[in-house]
This record gives C-alpha cells, sequence and structure tokens, in this order.
C-alpha cells in the first residue's frame, strides 16, 4: 500500500488561539508510514522540538500516531482501521489529536480523516440458515433471508445478491427507505420429502469496490415430512438406587426417547401417567421438554423406600404418537442429621488494638445423631488472626480468640466461617458466619504522596490564583482522617511566608497572594504541614519549591547610540569612506532571562538598501559599497532591535547620516619633469639616495612625536584592565566599537560614544554593590560627548532590577549607571 498523506487546511495563530491542521490518509496504511511533517507544516524548528517539550495527546483510548522529536515527522504507529474508529460508518471520519508545545504553551489541533478502501468483504450475520419447509408448500412462498452487512461505505458497499443453481428457489431483492437491500427466498417449485430431503443452496453478496469482494452464506431447507412414526425408549423399565436426603435439585436420571419424524413430529414432551401416585409426584419432578427426572421433595428412607414412576413420551405432530416406560427409585439410609451450631456470646465491635489472647466470641456445637455420626469438631473457614480453643469439660463448647494484632487500615472487618463436621459416612457439616468490626484509633499520620513539590508559576500572576492542590491522605476514620493544613513560617528578606502564600486548611488548596517579578525573586522554598484531628494529633510536612517562570514582558533598551527619548541621532561621514567600514553600531539591552533578552537587529527603514548593511546579532552598520556623486548627501536609517519573547518586543533608533566632502590639497603648482632614461647617470643615482635616506627620517620623526602626544598619565587609583578590555579607536566622527570578550554574542554591551573615540573598561564589581557609576570628563581627552547626547535621556523599569543612563546637561561630564552584575559590569 502505497504511504500518502495530504493536507486539508493548515492555520497557525499566536496562543491566543489553537492552531488547526488537517490531513487525509487511507485506512491500513503500514506501521512506521510518514503521515507528514508537523514541523515544517506548523512552522517549527525540528532541532528545537525536544527543548520546548512537545508532545502527542491522542483523544482515543489507543495510540495510533506518534511524533518523531528529532525530524518533526508524524508517523503511524498502529494500523488505522476505519471501521473500527467510525463504526456508525460516517461519510466523514476524523482522528483528533493535540500537538502541544509546553516551552512556551502552545496548542496545535490535528484532524486526521481516514478515508475508506475496500478492505472488508460483505458477512453475513450467520453464515448458516436453516428452513424447514413443509412438503405441501405451494410455489410462491417466501421465505426471509438474512441480509449481509459491509462495514465499508459509498460504492465499497454491498451491491447485489445472488444465488446458486436450483431448480426449486430463486431469491428477490428490495430495498428499504434507507437503502438496505433485503433477500426473500422464493419457492418456484413443489418440494417432494422422498425424491430430496434436504436442499443445499449458496447465497452470495457481492459489493461494488474494485477489486470486488463478496461473502456467502448457506442456505439448508429442509423438507418436513407427516408424522407416522411413535416415539420409543431404549428399555421399557428403568431401576436407579438413591440416598435418602438427597437435595433439592439433584439429578435421578435423564430420559431420551427417540422419534425418527422431523421438525414437530419429532419433537417429544414427557408427563406422568395416572398410574404415578401424587406423593411420588410431589417428591420428584419431570421435566416435561428433557425428559429429566429431578428432586423437589425430601427423601426420608423411614417415612418410604421405594418409589415407582410411569411416564409417557407424547410428539407434537398434528396426530400425536406416544411411547410409555416405568422408573423405580431404590433409597439408600445414611447420616442424614446435621451438626448444630450456637453462637452463645460474641463481640462484634471491638478496638483494632485490642490485646492478643482477648476472647470474641464462645461457640457451642452440638449433633441429634450417635456413635460417629454424633461426633462433631469445629474449624475457621481460612487462616484468619483468630484461633478456636475447645473447653475440656461439660457441654463441647470453643472460645474464639484474638490470635495476632489487628489492623483496620488493612483489614476493617472479618467475616469469620466457622465449619462444624460430624464425623459420618460420608460426613455432615453445617457453617455460621460472624462478623467483627474494628473501631479506629488514631496510629496513621498523614502522607503526602510527594516529599518535595516543584511548582512552576508564570510571573506577572494574578494575586490569589491557585497554584497547586496538595493534598495527604489518612488512612484512619472520621476525627481521625479530617486534616488541617499549614504553611510552615519562614522569613525571605523579612517577609514572611504567609504574607507571600495562602493555603486553604481545608483541601489544601495552595494560592499565590501577590504578583511575582521573575527580574526581582526566582524561587521560594517553604515547608507545609498537614496536621489530623486525632488525640493526640499526628502530622507531616513537605517541602515544596516554588519557581518564578519568566515571562517577555520587558522591551529592549537601546543604550548606543545615545540620545535623548524620542530623538534622531544624527552622523556624519566622509564620502570616501570605503566599503565595509563602519558608520555605527546600536546596542539595546533586555532586563529578561537569558532566552527573552537575545536581541536580534534590523533594518525598519533604509533610505538606500544597497549602500549599508546591518549585522542581526551585533547591530553594526557598514558600507556595502563606496559613496558615488549620485547618493544623497543625507540617508535617514529606522534601525529596531527585537528580543526572542513571544510575542517579541522591541525599540527603534533613527539614525541620520550626512556624508561630507574631505579636503585635497592641489598640486596644480607642482611640475612632472619625465625621466629620460637614456640620460640617467650616477649623479642622478645619488641624489635620488639622499632624498629617501632625508624622507625616511623625516617619518621616523613624525611618528615618535605622535606616540609622545598620545601617551596620557596612569590614574592611581584605576583599575588594572582586565583579560576582556579593549580600546577602540575612531576615524573622523565615526565610531568603530568592539567588545572583545569569551562569553556568548547576547552578553550586553554598553559603548559610550564620543567624537574624538572612546575607551571601554571590563572590571569586577565589588561584593555587595548593586550599580556601578563611572564618570569621564570631557576636559582630559578621552571622552568627548557627542552633540546629539547633549540632552537627558532616562529609561526606569522596576526599582530592583532597572538601567539608566544619564548625561548632565552642560556637555561637561558624562554619566552612566549600569546594572548590577553577578562577576563583571562594564563601565565606560
Amino acid at each position: 500500500m502505497n504511504v500518502w498523506a495530504s493536507v486539508f487546511v493548515l492555520c497557525a495563530v499566536w496562543p491566543s488561539a489553537l492552531s488547526v491542521t488537517r490531513y487525509s490518509i487511507a485506512e491500513e496504511m503500514e506501521r512506521g508510514s510518514v503521515v507528514a511533517n508537523l514541523a515544517a507544516d506548523l512552522g517549527l524548528e525540528p532541532g528545537g522540538l525536544a527543548q520546548r517539550e512537545v508532545k502527542l495527546d491522542i483523544f482515543s483510548n489507543k495510540k495510533y500516531l506518534d511524533f518523531n522529536k528529532k525530524t518533526g515527522e508524524l508517523c503511524i504507529v498502529e494500523k488505522i482501521d476505519r471501521e473500527y474508529i467510525c463504526p456508525a460508518k460516517p461519510t466523514s471520519c476524523f482522528l483528533k489529536l493535540d500537538v502541544i508545545i509546553e516551552n512556551p504553551l502552545r496548542i496545535f489541533n490535528i484532524e486526521l480523516e481516514i478515508t475508506d478502501i475496500n478492505d472488508n468483504a460483505p458477512n453475513f450475520r450467520r453464515d448458516k440458515v436453516e428452513l424447514d419447509v413443509s412438503e405441501s408448500a405451494t410455489p410462491g412462498e417466501r421465505f426471509s433471508l438474512p441480509n449481509a452487512v459491509d462495514p465499508d461505505v459509498g460504492t465499497n458497499t454491498i451491491k447485489t445478491y445472488k444465488l446458486s443453481v436450483s431448480e426449486h428457489f430463486t431469491i428477490e431483492i428490495q430495498t428499504g427507505s434507507d437503502g438496505t437491500q433485503y433477500v426473500d427466498l422464493v419457492l418456484t417449485k413443489s418440494l417432494d420429502r422422498e425424491e430430496k430431503p434436504v436442499h443445499h443452496l449458496i447465497l452470495t453478496a457481492v459489493d461494488g469496490g474494485v477489486p470486488v469482494r463478496s461473502g456467502t452464506a448457506n442456505i439448508i431447507v429442509r423438507v418436513q415430512d407427516t408424522n407416522d412414526n411413535p416415539p420409543r425408549f431404549d428399555r421399557p423399565t428403568y431401576t436407579i438406587n438413591m440416598t435418602e436426603n438427597a437435595p433439592i435439585g439433584t439429578l435421578v436420571m435423564r430420559l431420551n426417547a427417540t422419534d425418527v419424524d422431523e421438525g414437530e413430529n419429532s419433537e417429544i414432551v414427557y408427563s406422568f401417567t395416572l398410574y404415578t401416585s401424587e406423593k411420588t409426584q410431589g417428591v420428584f419432578a419431570l421435566n416435561p421438554n428433557t425428559g429429566e427426572i429431578t428432586v423437589k421433595g425430601t427423601i426420608d428412607y423411614e417415612d418410604m423406600a421405594f418409589y415407582e414412576m410411569y411416564i409417557e413420551a407424547r410428539d407434537k405432530g398434528t396426530q400425536p404418537l406416544l411411547g410409555q416406560c416405568k422408573v423405580v427409585i431404590h433409597v439408600t439410609d445414611m447420616n442424614d442429621n446435621y451438626p448444630d451450631i450456637t453462637i452463645q456470646s460474641v463481640k462484634n465491635t471491638v478496638d483494632e488494638n485490642i490485646p492478643v489472647g482477648s476472647i470474641i466470641a464462645v461457640i457451642g456445637v452440638s449433633d441429634r445423631d450417635s456413635g460417629d455420626n454424633g461426633k462433631v469438631s469445629l474449624s475457621i473457614h481460612q487462616p484468619m488472626p483468630f484461633i478456636l480453643n475447645k473447653s475440656l469439660e461439660g457441654p463441647v463448647h470453643y472460645k474464639l480468640i484474638v490470635s495476632e494484632p489487628l489492623d483496620r487500615e488493612s483489614m476493617p472487618e472479618y467475616d469469620i466461617t466457622l465449619i462444624v463436621t460430624d464425623a459420618g459416612a460420608p460426613p455432615l457439616s453445617d457453617n455460621e458466619t460472624i462478623t467483627v468490626h474494628l473501631l479506629d484509633i488514631n496510629d496513621n499520620a498523614p502522607k503526602f504522596p510527594l516529599s518535595f513539590y516543584t511548582i512552576r508559576v508564570m510571573e506577572n500572576n494574578a494575586p490569589g490564583a491557585l497554584l497547586s492542590s496538595l493534598t495527604a491522605f489518612d488512612p484512619d476514620l472520621h476525627e481521625n482522617q479530617y486534616l488541617v493544613y499549614f504553611i510552615l513560617e519562614k522569613e525571605i528578606a523579612n517577609t514572611s511566608m504567609s504574607m507571600l502564600f495562602s493555603i486553604n486548611p481545608e483541601n489544601g488548596n495552595l494560592y499565590a497572594l501577590k504578583t511575582f517579578d521573575y527580574e526581582i525573586e526566582k524561587e521560594f522554598l517553604f515547608h507545609i504541614e498537614a496536621r489530623d484531628s486525632g488525640s493526640p494529633p499526628l502530622s507531616s510536612n513537605v517541602t515544596v519549591h516554588i519557581i518564578i517562570v519568566d515571562q517577555n514582558d520587558n522591551a529592549p533598551i537601546i543604550v548606543s547610540p545615545w540620545r535623548a527619548h524620542g530623538s534622531v541621532v544624527e552622523e556624519k561621514i566622509p564620502r570616501s569612506t570605503d566599503k565595509g567600514s563602519l558608520v555605527a553600531k546600536v546596542i539595546a539591552l533586555d532586563t529578561d532571562s537569558v532566552h527573552n533578552s537575545r536581541i536580534t537587529y534590523q533594518f525598519l527603514q533604509v533610505t538606500d538598501a544597497t549602500l549599508f548593511s546591518l549585522d542581526q546579532y551585533n547591530g553594526e552598520i557598514r558600507t556595502m559599497r563606496m559613496f558615488s556623486y549620485k547618493d544623497p548627501r543625507h540617508q535617514r536609517m529606522v534601525v529596531v532591535a527585537k528580543d526572542n519573547g513571544e510575542p517579541a518586543l522591541s525599540a527603534t533608533v533613527t539614525i541620520k547620516l550626512s556624508t561630507m566632502e574631505t579636503a585635497v590639497k592641489a598640486y596644480s603648482d607642482m611640475t612632472e619633469v619625465p625621466l629620460e632614461y637614456d640620460i640617467f647617470s650616477d649623479l642622478n643615482l645619488y641624489l635620488v639616495i639622499g632624498l629617501g635616506s632625508v624622507s625616511f627620517l623625516l617619518l621616523i620623526t613624525i611618528l615618535v612625536t605622535i606616540v609622545l602626544k598620545c601617551q596620557k598619565p596612569k590614574s592611581s587609583k584605576a583599575a588594572p584592565p582586565s583579560r576582556n578590555s579593549v580600546i577602540s579607536e575612531r576615524n573622523s566622527t565615526i565610531a568603530d566599537s568592539t567588545l572583545v570578550s569569551n562569553d556568548a554574542y547576547w552578553y550586553s554591551l554598553f559603548l559610550a560614544e564620543t567624537r574624538k573615540g572612546k575607551m571601554v573598561i571590563r572590571q569586577p564589581v565589588p561584593k555587595g554593590s548593586r550599580y556601578i557609576v563611572s564618570s569621564i570628563p570631557r576636559g582630559t581627552g578621552i571622552s568627548d560627548t557627542s552633540d546629539s547626547a547633549a540632552s537627558t535621556l532616562q529609561e526606569r523599569h522596576d526599582d530592583n532590577d532597572s538601567l539608566s543612563v544619564r548625561q548632565s546637561g552642560n556637555k561637561s561630564d558624562s554619566f552612566v549607571v549600569l546594572k548590577r552584575c553577578s562577576e563583571n559590569a562594564i563601565v565606560f
């Protein structure tokens, strides 16, 4: 069978609505067949399916499909039978399932339509049909035949019926209002039993599938004869020996008269004749249909030693015929008195901690027989924590004693069956049942199903939301089972647990009393105690670990290039800038967790898309080619920084780039004198060597002077640069910023833009401090703020996890306040 599947509908939406995907496959596909690639159809990355905890939920009691988390393929693990899934034969048959993505939560509805194939042949409810037709039947008489059923639908269902060749019968097909076809067997020629007593026919049902399938049923027509043979017994007299006191319903014997006729002429009815006494008929019963003789009264040897019964067998013909026999029953004397049990005293209710050796009941036993038939013994039916102690003097009686410790939680009550037996041959016995109920005591402490609960709570939860139900179990009863739940007090940062969480004392439902913020609080650890109401009360506790799960609730903040809130960054660049030169660098920060804070950059608007390129990971804007005379002098770029959350949050910055012409020294007054190689003399050679030496010395002098000018005095309080420190220089008015680090690209970068250059330092943060503040004076020459950063920019979020960037209005100093870091911070 070819593996095929087709997608009808694929609709993907955000988590606010469910995604619906519909596929169609033929039934009976082989195991391992691929239905579709769900990862591609649902827009998922196959490599991240395991990390996102994708699972398959099927709304049926049998798993037909499975989801390959490596390739994203939906595969068949069990053959699908459409007739089993949709027994009502609907026009369309669907198998519904859900694809659940746990991280973050998304649900896709999958509807798998199972199309029908002609895999079922027509089948008769009865593969063998027997009909009794009198040989006096007239042609034209009809006999209903069972119709066939086909689980398939459409053209694959039953189309017609056929009958094997017969000179006496044919079929007629009728169609009901619902489309169901019915078949009648029609007699076309008179029957003669002496010529042919049985007719064997085959009825075939054919469907309309390709290839055609069919089913058959055997039809046996028996021709009825006239009643000409009486019933006969195999012997005239039957003799039976029976013991007295046989239980009512005991089978004495089964009479079997035979009649060689057929149909009703051979069916026999048994009955007593008038020669059978009423007393005998009161002790024995005769089944008129089966001929079974059973005991229905008490058989007592002292009352009657033998019984005689006269029985006749009569057929059910129109003119019935009959046969007769005699049955003689001899009664045998035996031990016919059962021993007796008398409960003299009993404790039906005791505490479960009753001491071993306590007496539960006193039982007396007796038997009216004498000799061995009157000797009795008492025993317990099955092993139990009780024993019997027989008295040695006086009337025979037994004491029922506790032999082992009792536990109500293991067995709340005992049905103790006592059996008394005599020594007759065969022995007779009787029984009596004593029920002992155990009363509960508080001997079991409450138990939680788990010793440690981990509960994940999404941040920004609503106050009063139900977190989980922590229910303990106590096998005791009544007040010993009634549990009360408490939160064991524990303070975190001078805050009591009862101010953060609440538990319902009756059912253990745990609630959050406040809204949690992942950027402030990431987890809580405390204990919950369950205590019963017994006396004295018993208790147990369980550890609860609350984990706050991050949401993407913080938008990125663009920290470079600096600009006032809502303002536009203006930059200048020479028109002679080479291809691949750094024009600007956009840096954004996100205070969410690592997953939600991964930032990518892209152009939202750009004047000329062929002129600039933007690195989506580090935010660097570089030239893709050199400027031409046709390019506008002013370029406008809008860059959007988008995080990795769902839904993603973003921030934008607008950069206006102006190109300027560079000064070019005029060389019009210089005159080129071509060299004439044919007049090149030794004097000219010496002049060239001298000129080269002087020029080389002049170049060395200029370089040394520049190096001395660029040297800066070292501060005695400056921290030594770490291995990750780097100093970046900037050409003209453009800042080329690079932070060298072994960390991943998504580590937050903090840069300060200046006109002449900048310094980036990564140094350890003192233990216990929340922020680092660094001030770079304008007059030092190391950092000089640009004109676009002269205004005040301040982005403020939560008090505990905030970023504030501020520059003074007088342009004298530049201040940057950075977020607290666990190991290192970037200061500039």
